[in-house]
């Protein structure tokens, strides 16, 4: 009998501690830890949260940062880079639901068979925090290439005074990985990406690297064999910017998809960038909800002592909705049926719609294109 009650302790230990657990790790991790935690054996290169990590009260286990939060939350207190039990519960379901659609409209589109290729050349993998990235430019990009620099011990100081660019400084920490070493890291990881709307991606990018290129920079000079390909005299008026405006620049991005030259990585479709249905993602942050989001990827990696969610972004152009009405204004839709077709599986994949840009564009006037 001493031995059964031991081990009916034991068990109830172990529903307790995945009891707290389960809204705090992604359902991959969550499994790892349930066999690690029934078997009462830890190795701390493996788990990912060990019970020696967590607080018992009242015969239940809490991590120290949900302790943090709900101390807070009761005495009226409120810490920047926490959620509030309560949302982090809601944020955490959030993700859940963008984890089932993604795994459901990848089977649908048969994306996930073995007939697509994994691309793994922009992902990045820290193994000291245990965390994976696959790096989408125009998406949030600067800020977490900041934040995976100073995981990588870089010191904020230096980060902030150095001219170096932030990925090349990154890439001397993070080598590109195979496929197979990202599948093997995702063992104790959490794997994430961060998305936005196709077309507001592609406007800030125009923006960015076009409106603002540095003189005689590759994007500078990109942008004068743009206008002396598609600036035509017979379009009246003639633009007379010393940049491509932005229907040039989808004409030229478009014609180059057409004879399948490679894109750009700042307007490359990040479904081909990042081949999200190749790979298990816990953690898909969206642009539109990025501060919770990034606020609830902290707290579950427990990176909050590390880094910070902040906003750092590089562009030089403007992003209002203003200004992304304006630029879609003045594209045909032949041109905007292009661009869904060029964006087709970023929009489906993560629950994107384009109806509303139909509305904004003028109409064709021939069926030519551009």
């Amino acid at each position: 009998m001493g031995r059964r009650n031991v081990s009916a302790l034991r068990l109830g230990r172990c529903v307790a501690f995945l009891a707290a657990a389960a809204f705090l790790l992604p359902f991959s991790i969550l499994l790892m830890v349930a066999d690690q935690q029934y078997n009462l054996t830890y190795n701390s290169k493996r788990v990912f949260y060990q019970e020696s990590d967590f607080y018992k009260i009242n015969g239940t286990y809490f991590p120290p940062t949900f302790l943090r939060t709900q101390y807070m939350f009761e005495n009226g207190t409120h810490d920047e880079g926490l959620l509030h039990r309560e949302k982090f519960l809601e944020v955490g379901n959030r993700m859940e639901a963008r984890r089932d659609y993604l795994r459901s409209e990848c089977s649908k589109h048969g994306l996930d068979s073995s007939s697509h290729k994994a691309y793994a050349w922009e992902y990045l993998i820290n193994r000291q925090y245990h965390v994976i990235w696959c790096n989408i430019f125009k998406a949030a990009s600067t800020s977490w290439m900041y934040n995976f620099n100073l995981m990588a011990n870089y010191t904020a100081t230096f980060l902030d005074k150095t001219k170096e660019v932030p990925l090349e400084l990154a890439r001397k920490k993070y080598a590109r990985p195979t496929v197979e070493m990202i599948r093997k890291a995702q063992g104790d990881s959490i794997t994430f990406l961060i998305v936005r709307h196709p077309l507001e991606r592609l406007a800030s990018a125009y923006n960015d690297k076009i409106v603002h290129a540095w003189p005689k920079s590759f994007h500078d000079q990109m942008g004068r064999r743009i206008i002396k390909k598609y600036r035509k005299s017979s379009v009246k008026p003639v633009p007379t910017e010393r940049y491509p405006v932005f229907e040039e620049f989808v004409s030229y991005v478009l014609d180059e998809a057409k004879v399948k030259r490679t894109l750009d990585m700042h307007w490359t479709p990040y479904t081909d960038f990042c081949t999200p249905c190749k790979f298990n993602f816990d953690v898909i942050l969206k642009f539109e909800t990025l501060d919770e989001d990034q606020r609830f990827l902290i707290q579950m990696a427990r990176l909050q002592e590390i880094i910070k969610p902040e906003w750092r972004n590089s562009g030089k152009g403007t992003n209002t909705l203003h200004n992304i009405n304006h630029l879609y204004s003045r594209l045909k839709k032949s041109q905007l049926d292009g661009l869904y077709n060029l964006y087709k599986y970023d929009f489906q994949l993560f629950n994107y719609t384009i109806d509303n840009y139909y509305e904004i564009i003028k109409k064709d006037d021939d069926s030519n294109h551009g």
